[in-house]
């Protein structure tokens, strides 16, 4: 059946993005909650903290104008084309849903409906689909769709599915387990700590845990950072590959390993990247014992059978325009234009360009992405999506793209 669009009169504010947030850092986003920025950061802080009210605003030509030119250069673009039309048709699956109109209805943003969400992702596609240039879409996007700016300015940082090895069975080599929920633990609110779960160096297995072990890992730090992830990709000692994503958590709040090593001035936060925790904690691993358990939430697991990363809302996850985001806050499954400056030139030579810009869409969430200024953007899987993820904390622009 068509759906006629309904009109919105927009806003007079214009969405013009911030060029700049004079902290010039490179951190671990997965490791760095949006709470944990230090105080050698403070001008990024400061504009966490002072969002104004949200609300639609007016189609700017200098906003169109930066969408993402990578999109229509050469043959490979082709494959990217369609890996937006992909993300897109897999938001539209979701938008169908009995899940989608119960979040909808709670979401409470003035003219941000579930059904004006989807109609605006369906014509999107059809642009997308006809357009043969950034000009011609820009054009017609300008003529057709507002922008809804939740915030400012937004926190971005990166996410990816890492890749390790495992085995299946219990050895010298492969000492670290990953679980399923226990159904004991998941009929109960109140839950033991990671300390009371693994010990203090991930060891000690409570008998809670005993014979729910998917796999064993053989660094205890990359055990850990698939708790951190949510998902993974383990090459197992027979040559297969088992895939394994999120099962649930305990009910402990999450606390991030990199805010505490900067609290304790074991580095500074703007050394604070994955390789210098790599080098840290191998240099020093009894540390490990020390940091690891101040988390106490612990992650379990389900394995997926070989499935793409699957985010939140129920549908595969997207490189790239996968977003991580707040359902209480922002319009799960919508389509939104991203642009994040990358201060730090080591970030701007990873992506080869001082400026970040992609169609994204809301897919996925994570514990310390909460609020309408936190975005965790999903760069795929295996290291040279960690590399890539790894370089991104800075601020950006985010602007739904909403049918008039």
């Amino acid at each position: 059946m068509q759906e006629t669009p309904t009109q919105h009169a927009p806003l007079a504010q214009p969405a013009t993005f911030f060029r700049g947030t004079g902290c010039r850092v490179i951190v671990v986003g997965l490791l760095f909650s949006s709470t944990g920025i230090g105080s050698n950061c403070a001008p990024l802080q400061a504009q966490l903290h002072a969002q104004p009210a949200p609300g639609p605003a007016q189609a700017s030509s200098k906003y169109f104008a930066a969408a993402d030119n990578r999109l229509w250069r050469g043959v490979a673009r082709a494959g990217e084309r369609k890996a937006v039309l992909r993300a897109i048709d897999h938001s539209l699956r979701y938008l169908r849903t009995q899940r989608a109109a119960g979040t909808y209805a709670r979401l409470g943003i003035s003219g941000v409906s579930r059904a004006r969400v989807r109609r605006s992702l369906i014509r999107f596609r059809q642009l997308w689909v006809a357009s043969r240039s950034t000009a011609q879409l820009e054009a017609a996007l300008r003529r057709e769709f507002v922008l809804y700016r939740p915030a400012s300015r937004v926190h971005f940082t990166g996410y990816f599915e890492p890749t390790y090895a495992a085995s299946r069975q219990r050895s010298a080599v492969y000492r670290y387990p990953l679980f399923r929920m226990p159904p004991a633990l998941a009929r109960v609110r109140s839950h033991p700590t990671r300390l009371q779960l693994e010990g203090a160096d991930g060891l000690q297995i409570s008998p809670l845990l005993r014979g729910y072990e998917i796999a064993w890992l053989r660094d205890r730090l990359e055990a850990y950072l698939v708790q951190v992830e949510g998902s993974a990709r383990l090459r197992l000692t027979d040559g297969r590959t088992l895939s394994i994503g999120y099962g649930g958590h305990t009910s402990h709040t999450y606390t991030s390993m990199g805010r505490e090593l900067v609290k304790d001035g074991v580095m500074p936060f703007e050394q604070l990247t994955l390789p210098a925790l790599i080098e840290y904690f191998g240099a020093a691993p009894q540390e490990m014992n020390r940091y690891l358990p101040r988390n106490r939430r612990f992650v379990f697991f389900r394995e997926t059978r070989g499935g793409a990363s699957s985010g939140s809302i129920g549908v595969p996850l997207t490189p790239e325009h996968s977003m991580a985001t707040d359902a209480a806050a922002l319009p799960p499954g919508a389509l939104a234009l991203a642009q994040i400056e990358l201060a730090n030139p080591v970030a701007a030579r990873v992506f080869g360009s001082p400026t970040l810009t992609r169609w994204v869409l809301g897919q996925d969430a994570g514990g310390a992405i909460k609020g309408r200024a936190r975005v965790d953007l999903f760069m795929g899987s295996g290291a040279r999506a960690g590399r890539r993820a790894g370089v991104i904390n800075s601020m950006g622009q985010l602007a739904y793209l909403l049918l008039k």
